[in-house]
């Protein structure tokens, strides 16, 4: 008797007594390994493919399994695949339904071939089209962040460090500057897709394949860039994991900060925005309460993502070389970063779309004293070092708490108490607008800065 038939288990001729019930279900990744299943198959049409080429399976036989393993891709895509207990993972349920389908002659089909290697393909090839799928939802928002940008672009508001006012700048300058960040988080997932598109199979368990398989051919059927070259890495490696995990945490950490940002911009104490009721729940108590819920949970699912970032690096940090059972862990992380970041990344899109800005509130919670560094530049401008000029600016702002005025209501004969170099243009100081105007080095708030990285972000979305 076979051994799979003794046992139900691809593993099982060494065996002889039955697993135990528990351990069962503790070493099973079906569950959740399941949705790759589109994948197994993908990887196995093309594998009996590169074995018919050496002369392990007929090419009657090759017809036999590639068409069996479209009825099971059949099934799967039908939600008519019946997952049985013996179904350790997805790779032992798909290899049972073929030989159901077709016969003995399945048993050929893994010839060569290791779940190592094969679990490996899987992983890369579903990692590949979801970042095919994730891609476009990154631009999405940055592009709705541009549009945004362009049509409200006159609108200035107070910009903070330390979550004190600081300096005037425009509402858009604050939205361009999460869409560069985002961008960068485009580039770094298509530079992952790279490192992912690299095959591990015909690497076999760990020491490669025995059978002269063509794996540069095996690697062009499966539209990966190249075969990994070495085996014991290929079927080990699991930093293409790791780096998702990562780019997943720093996406999420970057739209955790807008969270942030608008949640206290849509309270009471600066009402600057008003999210959209499609993005907002009550509270079952209190019923004035409008919670920017969709925005608390994107910023507390940044501590999910992270936390199965981190926990899967300390799962890697302990292992021996090539494959140990501890990587079943890989699945289930990237799984769950993946479903994570697509909710999130549509919700994120939807709150700054339908967004409602407040332009006279923003410009309302401008204040004089944020025109103290102006003051110094002033001065700067009359030939005044920098470091003496911000002295007699802070002497200015000591001036106005003094009289408990607003630096704006000092008198020109004030100022000149202070430096006689203030004169009477130095009441154009005192104008927000000539204020973001000044800066207009690139990457600076004024409005043709602000206009030209709208343009730059929309060629980078047009040519990529």
């Amino acid at each position: 008797m076979a051994a799979m038939e003794k046992t139900g288990k691809l593993w099982g001729g060494r065996f002889t007594g039955d697993t135990d019930p528990v351990m069962e279900k503790f070493n099973a990744s079906i569950g959740f390994d399941n949705r790759m299943w589109k994948a197994d198959i993908e990887g196995s049409k093309a594998y009996v493919k590169a074995i018919c080429k050496v002369g392990l399976v007929t090419e009657e036989e090759k017809d036999m399994i590639s068409h069996g393993l479209t009825q099971v891709a059949d099934e799967w895509e039908k939600g008519q695949f019946t997952i049985k207990p013996g179904d350790e993972d997805i790779h032992t349920a798909n290899e049972r339904r073929l030989k159901e389908f077709i016969g003995p002659v399945a048993g050929k089909l893994h010839t060569g071939r290791s779940r190592n290697d094969q679990c490996a393909t899987d992983m890369r090839l579903w990692l590949r089209d979801s970042i095919e799928y994730m891609y476009p939802m990154v631009k999405n928002l940055i592009n709705v962040l541009v549009q945004r940008a362009r049509q409200e672009v006159d609108v200035l508001m107070p910009g903070y460090t330390h979550m004190q006012r600081a300096q005037p700048i425009r509402w858009s300058h604050w939205l361009l500057s999460h869409g560069w960040a985002l961008q960068r988080d485009a580039q770094r997932l298509k530079e992952l897709q790279a490192r992912v598109n690299v095959m591990p199979l015909g690497g076999g368990a760990l020491a490669g394949n025995p059978f002269n398989v063509n794996r540069e051919v095996l690697a062009h059927e499966l539209k990966f860039g190249s075969p990994s070259p070495n085996s014991l890495d290929g079927t080990s490696g699991r930093d293409f994991v790791a780096e998702f995990l990562f780019w997943a945490s720093m996406t999420m950490i970057h739209l955790s900060k807008v969270s942030e940002d608008l949640i206290l911009y849509s309270s009471k104490e600066f009402s600057f925005v008003k999210l959209a009721d499609a993005y907002s729940t009550g509270s079952s108590l209190m019923p004035q309460k409008k919670n920017a819920d969709s925005l608390e949970l994107i910023r507390g699912k940044t501590g999910r993502v992270f936390g199965k970032c981190s926990g899967f690096l300390m799962t890697l940090k302990g292992l021996p070389s090539t494959y140990n059972k501890d990587l079943q862990e890989d699945k289930e992380a990237m799984f769950d970063a993946y479903d994570t970041l697509t909710g999130v990344l549509q919700v994120a899109t939807g709150v700054i779309s339908t967004l409602t800005i407040f332009p006279e509130t923003m410009r309302t919670a401008l204040s004089p004293d944020m025109l103290s560094t102006d003051l110094a530049y002033y001065l700067v401008r009359k030939g005044i070092p920098f470091r003496e000029a911000h002295g007699f600016s802070g002497e200015c702002v000591a001036l106005a708490e003094q009289k408990n005025c607003s630096l704006v209501d000092l008198t020109l004969e004030d100022l000149q108490t202070i430096n006689p170099l203030f004169e009477e243009d130095v009441v154009h100081v005192f104008d927000y607008e000539n204020s973001v105007e000044q800066y207009s080095s690139s990457g600076g708030t004024s409005k043709q800065c602000v206009l030209t990285q709208a343009s730059q972000l929309e060629m980078w979305i047009t040519s990529h």
